[in-house]
């Protein structure tokens, strides 16, 4: 028999190889796939508790736990790809990264289009596992509005007292409170969160936003997450519906949260980041720290040496 120390070794070998043909080179590539995973478990969590509450007439889960689905979904996607594409997971984010110079234009449609794509498929997967549950609710009849409608377990739609603009303002100021609230979560200028702890503060932002102001069109502050399950239901049975439905609602959350993130990053600019004292101190201009010109031979002969404290202060 193969000695176990030459088979570990072997083995470490075989996946070498495997990983050395997977691997992806592309640095966009990379990120995308990261963004397309990420996506997907944050609407696989979300989406899951959505059909859980309505399919089982709110006697599994409540409210309070499809939010908490989402919220653990977004949690959960940041420790997963953070490393890879920083775990946007949301176009609006995207947007705004793009806006503060922190992420490339160039790959703002790449990131956009792997987002929706990861929402998309997480939507197909969620509509299998509970497909007889949605199935035994609607009595076999998918449809958009009315007693027994299942599209709001995927997409958002808004309330029927809620009319277009407020809908609108609603997204605006959830998607800005959303990057309003996440932006100092890494500024090394503020009060910046332990990187390992940014994942759940995240997360729990996202929860206060739901259970505060999703109530009104749903709370997507997000167009992949609305977008992609919306693609979804118009293909798998739900027809144009999807779209047509409360007048052609569905850009609201398309372009809102796209406004809302702008809006978010530049009242954090304007009214903290351009006000934090800069992480570099200004060098020391005081008399005692300006090398004395008019008397050169007062200064340092070229071997001494000035004091260690004076020398930090002077740079």
């Amino acid at each position: 028999m193969e000695p176990s120390g030459s088979l570990a070794i072997h083995n470490k070998g075989k996946m070498y190889k495997v990983k050395r043909a997977l691997v992806v080179r592309n640095t966009l590539a990379r990120e995308c796939l990261g963004e397309i995973l990420g996506t997907f478990v944050l609407m696989l969590f979300g989406c899951a508790a959505a059909a859980q509450v309505k399919t089982s007439r709110e006697t599994k889960g409540q409210y309070l736990s499809a939010n908490m689905g989402f919220s653990v979904g977004v949690m959960s996607a940041m420790y997963l790809c953070r490393g890879v594409s920083g775990a946007h997971l949301n176009p609006a984010v995207s947007f705004s990264f793009c806006f503060l110079g922190r992420l490339p234009w160039r790959k703002l449609l790449p990131f956009s289009l792997s987002q929706v794509l990861g929402a998309y498929l997480a939507s197909a997967v969620v509509f299998i596992i509970y497909y007889d549950a949605i199935m035994a609710y609607s009595g076999g009849v998918l449809t958009v509005t009315g007693p027994n409608e299942t599209a709001s377990i995927f997409a958002t739609y808004p309330s029927d007292i809620l009319s277009l603009w407020r809908s609108f303002f609603d997204q605006v100021v959830g998607t800005a409170m959303l990057l309003l609230c996440i932006l100092p979560l890494d500024d090394k200028r503020n009060s910046p969160a332990p990187d390992a702890l940014l994942p759940p503060i995240v997360g729990t932002v996202v929860l206060g936003i739901s259970v505060s102001m999703s109530s009104n069109c749903g709370g997507a502050i997000n167009p992949a997450r609305d977008l992609g399950p919306r693609l979804f239901t118009l293909t798998a049975g739900w027809g144009t519906e999807a779209f047509t439905c409360f007048n052609y609602w569905f850009w609201v959350p398309l372009v809102a949260p796209m406004l809302g993130g702008t809006v978010g990053s530049a009242m954090y600019l304007i009214f903290i980041q351009w006000h934090l004292p800069d992480s570099d101190p200004e060098p020391d201009m005081s008399p005692a720290g300006i090398p004395d010109t008019k008397y050169p031979e007062k200064q340092l002969a070229p071997m001494e040496e000035k004091p260690a404290k004076e020398k930090e202060d002077f740079f």
